[in-house]
């Protein structure tokens, strides 16, 4: 899938979104939300087993970008042309977009999600990481609140992802502090968990992604809801869960394929089924 502004592409079982409005750091425009949308409902069939979000331009000396976030431009636009109401419903509809039709549906795609960060991720670019199950980085990458610098709350599920991934205090201080981080910091933060070289980063998530491609991936992705329902539960609650998500496993041709190839002591060949 070729969009203006998101590619989707697939390399054997990983499926690759890329960003592309270089031009502009990739914000997110009305447009991008767009194809984004269609790019992850893309991924769900079962022949993409691991999906990569990655944007285009990337840094190595050249000043790329994963996301910079929204397009500030646009909004003052909108206040230019329909007045503060005018933005109030622009912004309101977009936000509802990109929470329903993006970060929503990545959470609920039954596989593993990867960000590949080069260059900077701020504002709604970073709530995109956010949202992706694992965030890999180049030792140029920044990350960056944004928010406050135009004085505005935050969106995409960064209040509700970041303070349980670094913790409420240091989430707070990205958000108040709105100065950007770079990737050794993140790596100490537990906000991303690789670093590379920015010559070797698309090369190391592709073989990283395809690693996990090969995996099985169903129980991959019934590990991921469950990972996810465990913020609102009780502990009886998700003991429960686990019981049902556990003896249903059995049913699958992956766990079948797991336990013969444990005891006949070899390598087992999963197929996400």
């Amino acid at each position: 899938m070729a969009g203006e502004l998101v590619n989707l592409n697939s390399i054997g079982a990983v499926g690759i979104i890329t960003l592309n409005r270089p031009e502009a750091r990739n914000a997110l425009n009305p447009k991008m939300f767009q194809e984004l949308g269609s790019a992850i409902q893309g991924c769900r069939g079962p022949d993409m087993r691991a999906v990569i979000i990655t944007g285009s331009g990337g840094s190595g000396g050249s000043g790329g970008s994963f996301c910079a976030g929204g397009d500030v431009k646009d909004f003052v636009n909108q206040l230019g042309n329909s007045g503060p109401e005018g933005l109030h419903e622009h912004l309101k509809h977009l936000a509802d977009t990109f929470h329903r039709e993006i970060i929503i549906p990545i959470r609920q795609l039954d596989k593993p999600v990867i960000a590949s960060i080069d260059g900077v991720a701020a504002g709604g670019g970073l709530s995109l990481a956010l949202a992706c199950d694992l965030r890999v980085a180049s030792d140029s990458a920044r990350f960056l609140m944004a928010y406050a610098n135009i004085g505005a709350t935050a969106d995409g599920g960064s209040t509700y992802l970041l303070p349980r991934l670094i913790g409420t205090a240091r989430a707070m201080e990205l958000y108040l502090s709105d100065q950007p981080i770079g990737a050794q910091r993140a790596l100490d933060l537990g906000l991303i968990t690789q670093i590379f070289p920015p010559a070797e980063l698309e090369r190391s998530t592709l073989e990283f992604a395809a690693r996990l491609a090969q995996g099985p991936t169903v129980a991959y992705g019934r590990v991921k809801a469950l990972f996810d329902s465990s913020w609102d539960a009780t502990l009886a609650g998700q003991l429960d869960a686990e019981t049902e998500y556990i003896s249903n496993i059995t049913m699958t041709a992956d766990f079948q394929e797991g336990i013969k190839a444990f005891a006949e002591k070899r390598s087992p060949r999963f197929q996400g089924r």
